[in-house]
């Protein structure tokens, strides 16, 4: 992960920022003059762990959508290298091109061979552009279910790591049928013969998270979001402006906890204190732990009653009357 001089931080965590700026001039100073700082160092650090726990445990929902888009934060080749071994990715859609804001491939999970799939970001300006900002065109969602349909072939499970701010929203993608694709992808994921697990790691926007979001189990991070439209887009519909986002961002109740009220995920991961970005390898431990002891429960039920509970979950979700 970043090192701390390298570190980006969010407004709200700043505090923070001056904590460690402190810890860094008394490490100079320690190791200049050779004074023993160690008891300082430790005091500064227990109140760096204090207010990490302050600043998530009070963060409103525009912060949390803040959070999932922490420049530090892991995307999903970061968790897969943390998570997997013998990651192989496979590429290409068969059809068009190789979408690089989609990766997946085989890989072991504690020892269990599964198919993992996700959108990609970057990290610099350079490998933003090369992954689309994790924006799929309809290749990448092709290719996903490619993937998905080689991991029911030889009954391994599925496991999709969303983080996408939408489908790419381009007049080439919707030449080549981005609706279409979806809509396949959602359509044939219901009815996938293998255990699927759908991970929310970052943003999950509209059909773009969709398009690999159907599964036996549908889990948030804890930071992160999950809604029909993105807070700036909708404050730009409802307010004509960007202005509003905060707002949008409150009425859409799009947190996790929001989301697990509603039914329309099964569980929120807790993350490292303070959030993902601050310990990559827990933030990797914790979900790894979630994911071998979900797909064992789930290898235990017939794949008829896995396909049967899918479509019930998937058919009861939503309110309205008649």
């Amino acid at each position: 992960m970043p090192q701390l001089k390298n570190r980006q931080y969010l407004e709200f965590e700043k505090p923070l920022k001056e904590l460690y700026d402190q810890i860094e001039q008394l490490t100079t100073t320690q190791e200049k003059s050779e004074t023993d700082m160690s008891s300082a160092i430790g005091l500064l650090e227990e109140k760096i762990t204090e207010t990490k726990k302050n600043i998530t445990q009070n963060l409103t929902p525009w912060q949390r959508v803040q959070m999932s888009r922490h420049p530090d934060r892991p995307y999903t080749l970061k968790y897969i290298q943390k998570m997997c071994t013998s990651f192989t990715e496979l590429h290409g859609d068969r059809n068009v091109k190789d979408d690089k804001a989609m990766v997946g491939g085989f890989a072991q999970l504690n020892g269990e061979t599964v198919m993992i799939i996700g959108q990609q970001k970057g990290n610099n300006t350079k490998s933003r552009q090369y992954r689309n900002f994790g924006m799929a065109n309809p290749e990448g969602y092709r290719k996903a279910l490619r993937l998905m349909k080689l991991a029911e072939k030889f009954n391994k499970p599925v496991i999709t790591l969303i983080d996408t701010p939408g489908a790419y929203p381009g007049l080439e993608a919707e030449e080549r049928g981005q609706g279409e694709a979806i809509a396949r992808n959602i359509f044939e994921m219901i009815s996938l013969k293998v255990p699927v697990i759908c991970v929310i790691i970052g943003e999950g926007a509209s059909g773009g998270a969709l398009g690999i979001g159907v599964g036996d189990r549908v889990v948030m991070m804890e930071n992160t979001w999950y809604t029909v439209i993105s807070p700036e887009s909708c404050s730009s519909i409802l307010w004509r402006s960007w202005d509003n986002k905060e707002t949008a961002a409150e009425q859409l109740k799009l947190t996790g906890k929001d989301m697990l009220a509603f039914g329309l995920v099964d569980e929120v991961v807790p993350e490292p204190i303070g959030g993902a970005h601050w310990d990559y390898d827990e933030a990797a431990e914790i979900l790894k732990n979630y994911l071998t002891k979900t797909i064992q429960e789930l290898k235990q039920i017939p794949a008829q009653e896995r396909i049967d509970t899918r479509i019930k979950k998937f058919g009861k979700m939503g309110f309205w009357e008649e």
